[in-house]
């Protein structure tokens, strides 16, 4: 299996996650993890600028559907 391969299994795996639970994974829920750890070392990447450009629009995707399941804090 190439790393393009595995990229995209993550990626597929991360976008299912999000569409079926609308929700971000959680750092807490050990079934959930590997997802919430892909996520945000794939921020970092991204955002040191050593993410390939076809990987980028995919990942801003992603980023962009986490963002209308990002947790709002109910006291404000």
């Amino acid at each position: 299996m190439t790393q393009e391969e595995k990229w995209m299994m993550n990626y597929v795996e991360a976008m299912g996650y999000l569409k079926e639970n609308h929700r971000n994974p959680s750092k807490y829920d050990l079934d959930v993890r590997r997802i919430y750890t892909w996520i945000k070392h794939q921020r970092k990447v991204m955002n040191a600028g050593g993410m390939k450009p076809e990987r980028v629009t995919k990942f801003e995707k992603l980023q962009e559907l986490a963002e209308q399941y990002k947790r709002v804090n109910q006291y404000q």
